[in-house]
């Protein structure tokens, strides 16, 4: 037992307990008196008072108020003359000289079960215990009757040279003695902590529904297990709730034999003779069946009917404010956002953004030479007399000059005609407005002069650039430059905007 009380400082007219606990071989405790109040320690070793003649070495295991408890519980009482004095603590001498008798027990056990053999007594010789003083020899057996060993004390007096002492212990306490690991796979309760031995039943066994298997209830003793005694109340308690099961379970399929009980989760198990299907009954079924057979009727069967359970509401729907109703929420917000910005999109596309620092100039009409006839297209899309918008984002940006052929085949305003014809220059027809890609088209007209295609000035169908007063080509008023591009290179295309031989240009030259 461990002192919790040690380490605590106790009051100066305190009188502490003078009766102190001390611990032999094989976890052998007794109990005697420390008349010189000597200062001990647990685990000092210290010289007692032996039984007889002499004296003998053990070691502190619990002194102070616990030892009273202690005495309490074994029902010792205070003024037994049975308990002796402690003579002194331990000195270097005192303890090699109890080492040196130790080591002397292990062969004077076996010589002395070589001599029960040879006397053919019917006893079991567990453990031999030398006296420190090596004057006493105390001999441990076990045996089932009664043994008449006194031809066995002189033999061993006469080869020992030592005072023999025979004592018998049961078979709980020579396995105490020995001690081992037990099948829980810790060392055994009996020789560790376990001093008080109570009897064990096969009753134990049964309420706690155990096979009754001699070798798996037994220990390493050859008696039922300590531990049967451990959990006997908790299960004592459960098994009020239980239904005492002595006939079996009338039914109109037959009769029901109780099988198995289950007494911490209140299940049973019954099975008509001779049938392996079990059927698994709470108690409480168990009680209204064992009352309506009581009464004579039979039930139809042990299940319980089913009942239809009304659906518990979800705890979204419980809870004010659900999380997914906050999450529509979400959800909606962003798609009001992005019709919002795809509307804005829209709008920026369709209207020119006015600059404020340009100056505002009127649309010219453009030239009926150059004027693209109106289709019917045009004529459902664009109300009479309104001037037609100008194309705005990708389809007004100008084509790019170097690749200024069309090899891909896109139109003027921006959109591909798949599947054009090449025309005999071998470019690819732009599909008018309203008319399907790859239909026959009409032949262009070639450019005159130094006129530009795609120029900034002009939109990607030709119009005239609206912040142009005169609306006319001003390319054609701009006066060449030498080296200029058809020049630098090579002379791709000849005068009229047709590709021709490659010349040398007029910087060349």
């Amino acid at each position: 037992m461990f002192d919790w009380l040690q380490d605590l400082d106790t009051p100066s007219d305190f009188k502490g307990f003078d009766i102190v606990e001390i611990r032999f071989k094989g976890g052998r405790k007794d109990f005697y008196r420390n008349t010189h109040h000597l200062p001990l320690v647990t685990g000092d070793a210290v010289v007692v008072e032996a039984g007889g003649n002499g004296w003998h070495l053990g070691h502190v295991s619990l002194k102070g108020e616990l030892v009273r408890l202690q005495m309490k519980k074994k029902k010792v009482p205070l003024d037994s003359k049975d308990i002796h004095n402690i003579l002194r603590v331990a000195t270097e001498q005192d303890v090699e000289r109890w080492n040196a008798v130790r080591d002397l027990e292990t062969g004077t056990m076996f010589r002395a079960r070589t001599v029960v053999d040879e006397l053919r007594l019917r006893m079991k010789l567990s453990d031999v215990e030398y006296q420190a003083d090596r004057t006493r020899a105390t001999f441990f057996y076990s045996a089932e009757d009664r043994v008449d060993f006194r031809d066995l004390i002189k033999r061993l007096a006469d080869e020992f040279r030592v005072r023999v002492e025979m004592r018998q212990i049961s078979l709980r306490h020579e396995a105490g003695r020995l001690g081992g690991i037990g099948v829980c796979g810790r060392e055994l309760c009996c020789s560790t902590w376990l001093t008080d031995f109570k009897s064990v039943s096969t009753t134990a066994a049964r309420y706690q529904n155990l096979s009754l298997n001699p070798a798996k209830l037994s220990g390493q003793c050859g008696r039922l297990k300590c531990c049967l005694n451990y959990e006997l109340d908790t299960y004592l308690d459960a098994l009020k709730d239980i239904p005492q099961v002595q006939r079996p379970l009338q039914t109109e399929k037959g009769d029901y034999v109780l099988q198995k009980t289950d007494i911490f989760k209140k299940k049973m198990w019954f099975a008509v003779r001779g049938d392996n299907n079990w059927v698994v009954l709470p108690t409480e079924r168990v009680r209204e069946v064992l009352e309506m057979n009581k009464r004579g009727e039979k039930v139809e069967t042990l299940l319980v009917p089913v009942r239809e359970e009304e659906k518990a509401p979800e705890v979204t729907a419980i809870v004010e404010g659900s999380l997914e109703r906050l999450d529509d929420k979400i959800k909606a917000s962003k798609r009001s956002k992005r019709g919002k910005k795809k509307n804005k999109s829209e709008e920026t596309v369709g209207l020119a953004p006015r600059d404020s620092a340009a100056p505002q100039v009127a649309p010219v009409a453009r030239p009926a030479a150059t004027a693209r006839p109106a289709t019917t297209e045009d004529a459902g899309t664009t109300p009479a007399g309104e001037e037609t918008r100008r194309p705005r984002g990708a389809a007004a940006r100008p084509l790019n000059r170097r690749n200024n052929r069309n090899r891909s085949g896109n139109a003027g305003d921006g959109s591909r005609a798949e599947g054009s014809p090449r025309n005999a220059e071998g470019r690819r027809n732009a599909a008018e407005p309203g008319k399907p890609a790859g239909g026959p088209t009409e032949p262009r007209q070639p450019r005159q002069g130094n006129e530009r295609r795609g120029g900034r000035g002009a939109s990607a169908s030709g119009d005239a650039a609206p912040n142009r007063p005169d609306g006319a080509d001003n390319s054609a008023n701009r006066p060449p430059r030498e080296g200029g591009r058809s020049g630098r290179r090579g002379g791709r295309r000849s005068e009229g905007g047709a590709a021709g031989p490659s010349s040398p240009s007029p910087a060349a030259s």
